[in-house]
């Protein structure tokens, strides 16, 4: 069985996805320390003129708690920012209708808790792309040796090329002339819908 630990991103990037394409069992560590200047709370999309950066604000200047301890602000209206940036980036997408909804409605649920938040957008997003991989939330100390970890690999301040996960493989993106490789897994379904399978498997950077 291929199995892949991995940390829980924000509306994780398509390096995140071509990294687990394979996994049966994808492995989740809630008890993980939240780390500053990671995915965990930021994806990117593409906007008309720009990428833009989506963050979800959280407690506390600089929490050094396990994930599942780290509670999303809500004294900023980030939900509205996030749903009119996705709206405004992707609203004439050909599969923003169909897609959108999904991820509106986990939105505005409400959710305090950014890995409870996290998991919902992580589980719909295996939904839409029909990968049948297991989610295990995995609380105990040592981790099986058959286990692929990644943890801490895919990170905002190396870029994606010094990995060995992604290669881009072009799609037909909304704006300009130039493909924008490796922004969220929203881009990619909004874009191309049931082809996002094929062209993330396409993208698995070939060892």
């Amino acid at each position: 069985m291929n199995r892949v630990a991995t940390d829980l991103h924000f509306l994780p990037s398509l390096e995140f996805f071509a990294a687990v394409a394979d996994a049966e069992e994808i492995l989740l560590f809630p008890k993980d320390r939240y780390q500053r200047q990671s995915y965990l709370n930021r994806t990117k999309i593409r906007l008309a003129n720009k990428v833009e950066t989506l963050s979800i604000p959280i407690q506390g200047r600089r929490p050094r708690l396990p994930m599942d301890q780290i509670k999303i602000d809500h004294t900023q209206n980030w939900q509205a920012v996030h749903l009119r940036g996705l709206q405004s980036g992707y609203g004439k997408a050909p599969f923003f209708e169909f897609y959108f909804p999904y991820f509106e409605g986990i939105f505005e649920s409400a959710e305090e808790n950014l890995w409870d938040f996290n998991l919902s957008l992580l589980t719909m997003c295996l939904k839409l792309l029909r990968w049948p991989a297991k989610l295990t939330v995995f609380n105990g100390e040592q981790i099986p040796s058959d286990v692929i970890d990644i943890r801490a690999q895919i990170v905002p301040g190396r870029p994606f090329l010094d990995r060995n996960y992604y290669s881009p493989r072009p799609y037909t993106q909304l704006f300009g002339l130039d493909f924008e490789p490796n922004l969220s897994i929203l881009d990619l379904l909004f874009c191309v819908g049931p082809e996002s399978d094929h062209i993330l498997r396409d993208s698995i950077k070939k060892h």
